[in-house]
C-alpha cells in the first residue's frame, strides 16, 4: 500500500473500554483511523474483535473512553445518529434484503439517492449493474457481498466498517473482494476492515492492530506486523485461510 494520503483523523477511539453487565470484553483500546487508509483488526477467535466493532457502532451495552468520528465526539451517540454523521457498517450476516432486487436493495439503503451518486456505485461494482433487476437472493455469495458494501458506500460515509467480508466465500472470489476494499480509499472512504483471513487483509493495509484478550498486544504497518514472524505464527495463523 501506498503512504498514507492523509494525516487527518477520521475515527479514533481512546482508552475505550467496554462489555456486557460488569464485565469488561475489551480493555483500553487505543487506535485512529487516518484519512484515506485501510486498518486491519487482527487476533484469533476471542480476542475481542467483534466486541470492538460494536463499541464503535454504538451497539456495545456499556461503554467507558472516547470515541471521536470527523473530530467530533460520538460516545454518546446512537447507531443511527453515528451511521448520519458518516460511519457505516456491513456486518457478516443479514447484510442484504434477499426478497428486493438489486436496485431496490441501493435504493432503500438511502433515503435521498442521487442518480450520480447511483452511476458511481455502478462504475465500481459493474455486476450489480447487470443484475440490477434480479433479486439479491438470486446473486452468487461473492455479488451478495458486492452488493453489502455498495449498500453501505451509497450514503458517502467517511468511515466503512467491514466485519469479515470473505466469510463463508469461495477461495475464487476472496480476491475479488479484497481488490475492491483496497479501491475504497481512492474515492474518500477510509476502511476499518475485521477479517479471519488476516494475513490477505494486512497486505492490502496501511497498519494493523493485532488484539489478545481485549487488549492491543501489537500495532504497526501491514508490512511490518506481516514481518514479524514469531507475532504472525502467533496471532495470524500459518496461511492465507486463517
Amino acid at each position: 500500500m501506498s503512504a498514507i494520503a492523509a494525516s487527518c483523523e477520521v475515527l479514533k477511539a481512546v482508552q475505550v473500554s467496554g462489555g456486557y453487565g460488569e464485565v469488561d470484553i475489551i480493555k483500553d483500546i487505543t487506535l485512529v483511523l487516518f484519512s484515506q487508509e485501510i486498518v486491519t483488526i487482527a487476533g484469533t477467535n476471542g480476542a475481542g474483535k467483534s466486541t470492538l466493532l460494536r463499541a464503535l457502532l454504538g451497539m456495545l451495552p456499556r461503554v467507558k473512553g472516547d470515541l471521536q468520528l470527523n473530530g467530533k465526539a460520538i460516545t454518546a451517540l446512537s447507531v443511527e445518529e453515528r451511521v448520519e454523521a458518516g460511519l457505516a457498517c456491513v456486518p457478516q450476516v443479514s447484510n442484504v434484503f434477499k426478497t428486493l432486487t438489486v436496485l431496490e436493495n441501493l435504493q432503500i439503503a438511502s433515503s435521498n439517492l442521487k442518480e450520480a451518486n447511483l452511476d458511481n456505485i455502478f462504475s465500481t461494482f459493474p455486476i450489480l449493474n447487470q443484475r440490477a433487476k434480479q433479486s439479491a437472493g438470486s446473486l452468487s455469495g461473492g455479488e451478495r457481498q458486492q452488493l453489502a458494501i455498495a449498500r453501505a458506500l451509497i450514503r458517502q460515509p467517511s468511515v466503512i466498517v467491514l466485519d469479515e467480508p470473505t466469510a463463508a466465500l469461495a477461495p475464487s472470489l476472496v480476491c475479488s473482494i479484497f481488490d475492491i476494499i483496497a479501491q475504497l480509499p481512492a474515492k474518500g472512504v477510509s476502511v476499518l476492515l475485521v477479517e479471519q483471513r488476516a494475513r490477505q487483509a494486512l497486505a492490502i493495509s496501511n497498519r494493523g492492530y493485532i488484539l489478545d484478550q481485549g487488549q492491543i498486544v501489537l500495532s504497526g504497518t501491514g508490512t511490518d506486523l506481516l514481518d514479524n514472524q514469531d507475532m504472525a505464527r502467533l496471532y495470524l495463523g500459518t496461511s492465507e485461510h486463517t
